[in-house]
């Protein structure tokens, strides 16, 4: 586990980021959308919102196609806005892992890390040349490993699929597949305070039990909730803000882009 050394006082301040869909140019879109610009007004808000963060991490998706520049970019991006706060991420069902994690020069950390009194695990979902999610047999006996080290560490547990439905059939087939295994694990460890997601582009938000569950919006563009069809949303680029105390409550809150105008396909059926 890497360590991060403290920024602030207490609470905890974690950001999340996901699915920012680079391409390998600065000048790509996805559904008409500059992806790039996007994001730049994502991290600009979080910027001037004046909050200082310990920890950024971005749950997947990082790329739309992969490739080592929109990895590079990625960072820079995020050292241009926000420099000198850790990252960690995570891939999605678009990102290259071999591009990914094998960038040259200095990289996020991924895996798990931990800061103050919190324990950050990072889980690999992606199955690859698939939409869905599945966590393997390692990755499952890896988790459990790592609770079993640190039983009683406030822990958050981000993964890029969603481990229960949302309410949007057409992209709640890309559920987790083998969703009930990981929860009976997380179950057996009332540590575990929170479990965190990207991929569906909208905020979600629900308790099972103790475990409280939640969903960010994309950096760029935003599903329709409760929607059985594709359809792309109206509300703007966003990214999740957390408050983590020492004592495990949660305090949590989306904040998006402002004032900008788009030219997305809102018409579009899918991507």
């Amino acid at each position: 586990m890497e360590t991060v050394t403290r920024l602030n006082t207490q609470p905890l301040r974690l950001l999340q980021l996901t699915d920012p869909h680079l391409g390998a140019r600065p000048n790509e879109t996805l559904l008409g959308l500059n992806t790039e610009e996007s994001l730049r007004d994502v991290l600009a808000e979080v910027r001037d919102s004046g909050v200082q963060y310990d920890l950024i991490i971005a749950t997947g998706d990082i790329s739309n196609d992969g490739t080592i520049a929109s990895y590079h970019r990625f960072i820079a991006r995020v050292q241009d806005y926000l420099p000198g706060i850790p990252l960690a991420w995570l891939a999605g069902n678009h990102d290259n892992p071999n591009n990914m994690f094998n960038l040259p020069g200095s990289k996020p950390m991924t895996g798990d890390c931990g800061l103050g009194q919190w324990h950050f695990i990072l889980l690999n979902s992606r199955i690859p040349f698939e939409e869905g999610g599945e966590l393997s047999n390692h990755e499952l006996d890896r988790l459990e490993g790592l609770l079993a080290q640190h039983p009683t560490r406030h822990t958050m547990v981000l993964l890029h699929h969603q481990p229960v439905p949302v309410g949007s059939y057409w992209i709640d087939g890309y559920t987790v597949k083998n969703a009930e295994r990981l929860f009976a694990i997380l179950e057996r460890y009332p540590n575990v305070k929170a479990l965190c997601w990207g991929h569906v582009h909208q905020a979600f938000h629900l308790e099972r039990g103790n475990l409280k569950l939640f969903a960010s919006p994309s950096t760029c563009i935003q599903f329709t909730p409760q929607s059985d069809a594709f359809s792309v949303d109206h509300l703007m680029p966003g990214f999740r803000h957390f408050e983590l105390h020492d004592d495990g409550r949660i305090y949590t809150h989306v904040g998006r882009a402002k004032d900008r105008i788009y030219c997305i396909d809102f018409a579009s059926t899918g991507y």
